[in-house]
Order: C-alpha cells, then structure tokens, then sequence
C-alpha cells in the first residue's frame, strides 16, 4: 500500500497546488546526461567493480537520480522538481512495480514439479507455449511460470545460456505483442483508446514472423550443442521424473483476478481523479493497483510453502528491478519532455527522422525510432511519445494511420530485447538463471547477441510489413 499512502500523503503538500511544469523545448541535452550515466552504470559497473554493484546498485540509481534532480530544482524550483518527481512515481513508476510484483508473486507461486530432459524439441516447445501465454498473462507472468521448469530441464547441459537468451527474446518480449495485457507499451495504446483486439489483429503476422524465425534459429543452435559429446554432464542436478504436476494452483485464480483489475481500469472510467502535485491520478487507477497490491499479499498467504520453494523463490530479482527503474523512471523524466517537444526540442532529429519533407509518416523509420529508443529508455513512455508524435488520436490511428501504430506499437515491444533494460523481465529472467549458476552475459555480451540474431531480423520484418 505504499503507493497508495503516497499518493495520500502528498495531495496535502502545500507545494502542490503551484507545482510547476516544465516545456521541454526549453531543456538541453545537457539534462540527459544523468539518464546515460545510470545505462552507463548499468553497462559497465558489473564488468568492471562487480563487488560494488552488487551490493550498492540501489545507491547507484538513487544517486543518479538525485545528480538530476537537484540540479533541475536549482534551475527551475523546487515545485518543478517535486511535480517532476512525483509524476514519474505515481503516473509511471508504482504502477508499474506494483503490476510487475503481482505478476512475479502470483507466477512465483505457481510451481511445476518434476523434471524432463532439456533436448532442442522439448526447448522449443517450451519456448513457443511461454511465447503463446505472453499475451494473455503477461511477458513478465509467462517468463516467470516458465523460466524455472526450463532452467531445471537443462542443469545437466554444459550450454545453458542461449537458452536463456532466447527464451528473453521470445517469452519476455515478442511474445507480448498480441494484446494490452501482453506488454506495458500496449497496455498505455489501449488506455489512450486503441481496442482491445486492435493488437491482435495488425501485429499478428509480424509476430509470427519474428517468432517463427526465432524458434527455427534456436533449435537448429540447440540441437548443435545437444549432438555435441561432451554437452552433458555426468551428474544431473535433478535427474528426470516421468510425472509432472503443478503445486500452487490456487494462484491461477489470482492471475485470472490481476488480469480483470487490469482490465477493469482499461473499461471503467468514473472521471473522478486526484490532484497530486499536478499529477492527476485516476480512482480507477488507484483501485486497480490498491486490488493488485491485496492480490500479491493474498498469494503469498495462500500459497503452499512447498510452492515456493519449488522455486526458489526469493525477492532478489523484483528488488533489483525496483531499484534501478526507480533512478530510471526519474531520470527518463527530462528526455521524454524533449521528445515530447517535437521539432521545438533538443532532440528535433527524430522528427525528422520520422515523417517526410511533407510531413506524412514513415512507418520503417517509426519502427525503428521507436524500436531503438526502447531498448534503452523504458518502452512505455517511449510508446507514448512516438504515438502522440504521430497524432495522438486512437480512432485516427487505428484507421487511416493504422500501419502507422502497428510500426510504433511493433517497434516498442520486439525491440524490448535488444538489451537488459528494454524491459523489466529481461532483468528478471537474468537474475533468475544467475540464482541457477547461469553464468550470463554482460551487458555488452547480450547486445552482441541481440545485434547478430535480432538486428537482421528486425531489418527483414521492417523490409516486409513497414
């Protein structure tokens, strides 16, 4: 509920009334310097003062934070900053955490016992079923119900990592893109009035494109490691059981509740809305994250303990993504206010990037923006942007603007896998195979994947559908 008494506390700040906003066409991109230092920090600290960052990476990102924010009060007052501040907690940041901690509770909760043998077939077809159920409970509900069954499938394998990696592109991201529950980005179209199936219909060939080729690439690749001799070990960690069963099912329940609170915030708009610091935050939009917050308490009450430690379930890796997306969610603020500024900002470029000399659309190059942009900023703002660069009206875009929306929409949540940061479940699944002994790659290391598998594909999914 700390959301929530937030939220509270600060409708009484005296500040609030007089918060200021800020017009991004008067900032420099000079003010995008701390954004780049928490991705540098990300990037480079684990490679180079591994000690450090793990143990202090929540102080990293709240430094950078405050290097933005203390700054910005100076220059623009401390109402700005504090108006600043708090739109990027209550509008952007505890909605977030707060639906991301109930999908990795209520999916950590749901544990699937036994074990089978880790071959390419029995991997892809894990792959394909975490890529089917991406859509309809989440990337981060399918990768976290998933990723552990497969990492235990493959503990006696000696190449375990491109498993994770592609179970990242596909689970966490691709996997997404066929309706608002699948993906943050499109769940922020549906609340600014894209329907519910629009998804479904316009990005279905791109994703079965995008994850057809995925699939055929990493079997191919799992079955070079498999016939190779020295591929399995002699010991299996947890050898294999001829019975699967499924501990925890009562969180099924709860998952099919976090989906209609999702879903309820999305249909149910009361008009009745709250002033915090110039941040107008929505009653539905309060019910539905005060009713998630009571669904991830009710889980861990009501799920068997055995469940749970089936898993290994732990808060490591919710609370790495909790703290560093805290520092980005605040330092994010300046450099969406000037791509929101349009021709008018720092960043003009990509206006012009975007449409042509006439001024209409081009849709590769909204894929591409948008795509690019979202492997390092957060993807749902990023959404936002390119869709009220492109017009801002749903019924417009869906119609005449329709190939349009899909590139953006396309853009924000295929692109999500082309590092760490594109999108929280990448961080979790990481964390996760880490926990396991997976030795992942660096942050670097992944672009390098990213940049060989994904980046040509990406190249031929624009030629074809945009």
């Amino acid at each position: 509920m700390a959301g929530l008494a937030l939220a509270f506390a600060l409708s009484w700040w005296p500040l609030a009334a007089s918060a200021a906003t800020v017009d991004g066409a008067s900032l420099s991109a000079w003010w995008g310097v701390p954004f780049a230092g928490i991705l540098l920090s990300i990037a480079m600290l684990p490679l180079f003062a591994p000690k450090l960052w793990h143990h202090h990476y929540g102080k990293v990102s709240a430094a950078w934070a405050i290097a933005f924010l203390v700054p910005f009060a100076f220059a623009f007052g401390s109402s700005a900053a504090l108006g600043t501040l708090i739109h990027a907690l209550l509008d952007e940041y505890v909605p977030f955490i707060v639906l991301l901690t109930a999908l990795y509770t209520v999916a950590g909760g749901i544990c699937v016992t036994g074990n089978l043998h880790g071959t390419p077939r029995l991997n892809t077809a894990l792959l394909a079923l975490g890529t089917a159920l991406a859509s309809i409970m989440g990337t981060t509900g399918a990768a976290m119900l998933l990723i552990r069954p497969l990492l235990r499938a493959n503990d006696n394998r000696k190449h375990v990592v491109h498993v994770v990696v592609f179970f990242i592109f596909l689970v966490a991201n691709v996997g997404g893109s066929l309706s608002p529950l699948g993906d943050p980005p499109l769940f922020l179209g549906f609340l600014n009035g894209v329907g519910f199936f629009w998804t479904t219909i316009h990005l279905a060939l791109p994703m079965l494109f995008v994850c057809a080729v995925l699939l055929v690439v990493f079997y191919a690749l799992d079955s070079y490691y498999f016939r190779r001799r020295e591929e399995l070990l002699h010991v299996d960690p947890s050898p294999d059981t001829p019975t699967i069963g499924i501990e925890g099912k009562i969180n099924f329940v709860l998952l099919a509740l976090v989906i209609a609170f999702v879903l309820m915030s999305g249909i149910w708009t009361p008009g009745i809305a709250f002033d915090v610091a110039g941040t107008h935050v929505a009653l539905q939009n309060v019910v539905r994250d005060g009713a998630l917050i009571a669904l991830t308490v009710l889980s861990l009450i009501v799920t068997p303990r055995a469940a749970r430690e089936g898993n290994a379930f732990n808060w490591a890796p919710i609370e790495e993504v909790a703290k560093l997306f805290a520092g980005i969610f605040v330092t994010i603020a300046p450099v969406i206010m000037m791509l929101r500024a349009g021709e008018a900002g720092a960043f003009s470029g990509i206006v012009h990037l975007v449409n042509d000399t006439a001024g209409q659309p081009r849709d590769d190059m909204y894929f591409w923006a948008t795509g690019l942009l979202s492997s390092f900023l957060d993807n749902a703002p990023t959404y936002l942007v390119f869709f009220n660069l492109a017009g801002g009206d749903a019924q417009t875009l869906m119609a005449s603007g329709a190939s349009t929306l899909a590139a953006i929409s396309a853009g924000a949540v295929f692109m999500g896998a082309n590092s760490y940061i594109g999108n929280a479940p990448n961080f979790m699944v990481k964390a996760i195979a880490e926990s396991r002994g997976v030795r992942m790659p660096s942050f670097f290391a992944y672009l390098a994947w990213s940049g060989v598998v994904l980046i040509p594909l990406f190249i031929a999914t624009s030629w074809i559908f945009f």
